[in-house]
């Protein structure tokens, strides 16, 4: 079944104290060759019929993304797997 993802992610210009910890944490791990580090989120929707990437873009600006601090992309994403089991 076809969803919906939103992905959201800090603007470039905002600071990620998150991905920070992260990219400092790597060279701990044997890891050196890491720039940067941005941590994000992941929505998953499943609408009942069609995906509806407006009502997804408009669902994400409202109420998933602070539009002031953070950037959404949306895209529908096809779960191959489930086609291969079916």
């Amino acid at each position: 079944m076809p969803r919906v993802v939103v992905d959201v992610m800090l603007k470039p210009e905002i600071l990620d104290p998150q991905g920070q910890a992260v990219a400092n944490a790597l060279p701990r791990l044997g890891v050196g060759d890491v720039a940067s580090v941005r941590i994000g989120r992941r929505i998953e929707i499943e609408f009942t019929g069609e995906p509806d990437l407006d009502r997804a873009r408009e669902i994400a600006d409202k109420l998933l993304a602070n539009p002031v601090i953070e950037d959404f992309t949306v895209r529908v994403e096809v779960d191959e797997t489930a086609d291969a089991n079916s």
